[in-house]
């Protein structure tokens, strides 16, 4: 089992890499490192993991909405509130009547059984959405509509009804009737007649449970101080948070997904200093869930049962998506204010497949309903043709259909490398330059540029400036650049060549910074650059 498990997160990490290094999405590599793993093809993952695919896959998906939630914006999802909620329903709706109609064609599935492969195939993957929206979030593409955080919330929302709306068609189907309740005076409801209240109670208690939780997590790790770090706080929230999606299914009358989802939420809205510490967390947690979640997709994948359906499938996947699904899109942004572009990237943006298929499409095989089989291939083909093809689609179209805005990094971790530039020269104020420089470079994990620029030749100095650097930036990335020129023109040039978030820079003496710095080097600096210059002051 240990093999396995070093296996899967190795190979998926490289092979995620060279796959991102040949600009296709990283979980491409991923699913195919599962696939050449699994046992449809090298059969080396060990059974033990295998059998606890299903909740490694639950973990990941719950780091995944845990981040979603702790990446929502209140603001934006009230500007597009309605649109939210109608991309709840009627896509997934849409897309899943549509695949019905087109089985009871293509396929001879009754309706209902149309339906229930409607279920599996119409309901939307958290694991490819919700990074590929947080990304567009960090980068600002979209946010001043809220058209990420409104197909975040929609995509929550669709899962919710497909699932419930599967699990009544289920046992229609294995047990011919499904049972109503009885209330008092003798009147009977069908299920069909519950599942509107079933809606609304998954909903309901699946916020309220996520407030509460938001609100207990406060409580003990903001106010009582029960952790001493941010890695405690993560781990007390991941138990807390997963602990709601395990409750959920063992009493299914809430959705856990959408309280681990509106926990986020609520800790953002109501403790944005915890809320960001958790980010960092489970932006780290992320990058192993992400491997095991993707490599064990790509096992669960049997490719022994795409041969006969593999046409077929991919018709009605593309009726599903182009018909039902852009229906529904049309449907929910009518009277919005997005544009005719901003719609069109919901076809790239909305339409993804993955976890929640891997967990439902042997289902209906397992149960013995007739064409469980087809219904298994069917789910598989949408999760090799959607997957890959979402996950590369969003970055892609975004750019090109969406309108880029102000980034909020209250709401949305922004990661970007970070440079620092120290400017020295061969005097003694090198030292307090470079250690000034490591300080920043420690609080923020930057990168140094150490930029000399010679006047005369000193190669005895510059020796010892490189010396000095690999003393004090022993533990801290840098380069040391050595270059002629004009000494305020060259950093300034550097500055904006390595795109530079400061730029640290000594002056002499003790005298007042507007007195020394009139017609000085650092004087210079400080009115031609447009990077933050950090004056350290020598002996």
């Amino acid at each position: 089992m240990l093999k396995s498990m070093i296996g899967i997160v190795l190979m998926g990490f490289f092979v995620g890499q060279i796959a991102r290094r040949m600009r296709m999405p990283a979980l491409v590599g991923m699913v195919l490192v599962g696939i050449v793993l699994g046992p449809s093809l090298g059969n080396g993952i060990a059974p033990e993991v295998l059998d606890a695919a299903d909740s490694l896959r639950t973990i990941a998906v719950m780091v995944i909405l845990m981040k979603a939630g702790l990446g929502l914006d209140r603001e934006k999802l009230a500007q597009q509130g309605t649109v939210a909620l109608r991309l709840g329903v009627l896509p997934a709706a849409g897309e899943a009547v549509a695949i019905a109609l087109a089985a009871m064609g293509l396929l001879q599935f009754d309706f209902a059984t149309g339906l229930l492969l409607g279920c599996v195939i119409g309901a939307e993957s958290p694991a490819v959405i919700v990074p590929g929206m947080l990304r567009l979030k960090s980068l600002g593409w979209g946010v001043n509509k809220g058209i990420p955080d409104a197909i975040l919330t929609g995509s929550a929302l669709s899962d919710v009804l497909l699932l419930l709306v599967f699990s009544l068609l289920l046992a229609f189907l294995s047990q011919g009737t499904a049972g109503g309740i009885t209330l008092p005076g003798g009147f009977t409801l069908s299920p069909w007649q519950l599942l509107p209240l079933q809606i609304l109670g998954q909903i309901g208690l699946g916020v309220g449970l996520g407030w509460l939780t938001a609100h207990l997590l406060i409580s003990l790790l903001a106010k009582q101080n029960w952790t001493q770090n941010a890695v405690q706080d993560v781990l007390v929230a991941t138990g807390f948070t997963l602990l709601l999606v395990v409750l959920a299914a063992d009493f299914p009358v809430f959705s856990g997904y959408l309280a681990v989802m509106s926990a986020g939420f609520f800790l953002m809205e109501m403790d944005a200093p915890l809320a960001r510490r958790l980010r960092g967390g489970f932006d780290s947690l992320w990058v192993i869930a992400e491997i095991m979640l993707f490599v064990l997709l790509g096992a669960s994948i049997q490719l022994d049962v795409l041969g006969n359906t593999l046409g077929v499938g991919l018709v009605v996947l593309a009726i599903g998506t182009l018909v039902g699904r852009s229906l529904g899109w049309y449907l929910s942004t009518l009277g919005s204010n997005w544009t005719w572009k901003e719609r069109l990237f919901l076809l790239p943006g909305n339409s993804a497949k993955a976890t929640v298929q891997a967990a439902l499409g042997a289902i209906p095989l397992a149960q013995g309903i007739p064409g469980g089989e087809t219904i298994l291939a069917v789910a598989v083909l949408s999760i090799l043709v959607t997957a890959p093809l979402g996950a590369w689609a969003i970055p892609t179209f975004a750019p090109k259909l969406l309108t880029r805005g102000e980034v909020d990094p209250t709401k949305v971790a922004v990661s970007q490398r970070i440079v620092l530039l120290a400017a020295v020269d061969t005097s003694p104020l090198a030292v307090p330059v470079l250690t000034k420089t490591a300080e920043l470079a420690r609080r923020s994990d930057a990168e140094v540029i150490v930029l000399h620029v010679m006047r005369m030749d000193d190669p005895p100095g510059v020796e010892r400036l490189r010396a000095q650097a690999k003393r004090i930036l022993a533990d801290i990335r840098y380069r040391f650049i050595v270059v002629n020129g004009s000494v305020p023109e060259e950093i300034v040039r550097a500055a904006q060549d390595y795109d530079v978030a400061e730029i640290v820079i000594g002056k002499r003496g003790h005298r007042p910074l507007d007195e020394v710095l009139v017609g000085s080097v650092s004087q210079a600096v400080l009115e031609s650059s447009t990077k933050p210059v950090v004056i350290v002051e020598g002996q």
